[in-house]
């Protein structure tokens, strides 16, 4: 490369959790700039958990983070062209690469969903995610199962 590697940009905690996983969250779920109507959507679908579950001895912010655990790959595979063959070559996922995966993942199957307002969908999701099933917990299964079908490739790794 070129030019000097950007520097990392400092995330600030959000207001009520103090939580700087939170604020990325909220970062990846804004359309068009509109960070309070985000963080509004991201407490109302904690709210919905805690009504839902209230089961569980867990905080809702504990549910969520323990389903974002739940849908975070470890591996991916990659594209890469040998010879005039192209492989899909398996390998490690970078630690903040895997939070942001998994939580654009959590936001896009939550927008798939049917339901009444993202904040019920996104509630939905998180619950699903917390039981190991819904549209994220697939996908993290398949990018396994993908790089586990392509390991006789892993020496190709870069």
């Amino acid at each position: 490369m070129r030019k000097a590697k950007p520097k990392k940009r400092l995330v600030l905690p959000d207001p009520v959790f103090n939580d700087t996983k939170v604020s990325k969250f909220v970062n990846h779920l804004m359309y068009d700039g509109k960070k309070t109507i985000s963080y509004d959507i991201f407490y109302k679908a904690l709210d919905i958990v805690k009504e839902k579950m209230a089961k569980e001895e867990k905080a809702p912010l504990e549910i969520w983070k323990q389903g974002l655990d739940n849908i975070t790959p470890q591996v991916e595979v990659k594209s890469r062209r040998i010879g005039g063959a192209t492989f899909q070559v398996p390998t490690e996922i970078r630690p903040d690469r895997k939070e942001s995966i998994s939580m654009k993942n959590m936001i896009n199957y939550a927008r798939k969903r049917g339901g009444k307002g993202m904040a019920e969908k996104l509630a939905a999701e998180i619950m699903d995610a917390y039981n190991n099933q819904g549209g994220a917990f697939k996908r993290k299964e398949d990018m396994h199962r993908m790089a586990e079908a392509n390991r006789a490739f892993a020496h190709f790794r870069f």
